[in-house]
């Protein structure tokens, strides 16, 4: 997604922004290799069981997250974007291959297209996540079930598992 077309609207968009001392390779590696991803995913104590990545435009971006009851939640998605160590894009309303995804009345805040920028620092990188929505009621639940805390203190796992040398 070229930086010129996405415009961050704050009435539909959460975002996601820190600045860490982790080279944004390593960061990239986080995300696009599943044995890393499924190591810090979604925040504790829940954990990703399961996750595979076709890492190209069109590809698949699958993880299965458990509860500590044991409830399994599947995602499924497509790429949009990869341009390695810079962004990953990828949507829930596309299925891989750019075959629609079926509407899911049991999912709480309904598709969503998510975005994450690395920008080379200094010090380590830039990261900004996003969270785009389809509108005000869907950003409302995301932001609810916890967007901040959730996405944060699961980009905090992958700092830490970086810096354990965990990769």
């Amino acid at each position: 997604m070229n930086d010129s077309l996405l415009k961050i609207n704050p009435n539909i968009d959460l975002v996601l922004e820190r600045t860490v001392d982790v080279p944004v390779e390593l960061v990239w590696d986080a995300w696009t290799i599943p044995e890393q991803l499924k190591q810090w995913f979604c925040p504790l104590p829940w954990k990703t069981i399961d996750c595979e990545i076709d890492l190209r435009p069109g590809g698949i971006f699958r993880t299965v997250m458990e509860s500590p009851e044991g409830m399994k939640v599947p995602g499924i998605g497509c790429y949009l974007e990869v341009i390695p160590n810079k962004r990953l894009t990828w949507t829930s309303a596309l299925q891989p291959g750019y075959r629609p995804s079926l509407a899911d009345p049991n999912d709480p805040f309904g598709f969503f297209t998510g975005v994450v920028n690395l920008e080379k620092t200094e010090k380590g990188t830039k990261y900004t996540a996003i969270a785009i929505h389809t509108d005000e009621n869907q950003k409302k639940k995301h932001e609810e079930m916890g967007f901040h805390e959730g996405w944060g203190a699961a980009f905090d796992q992958l700092v830490a598992m970086i810096k354990k040398g965990k990769t």
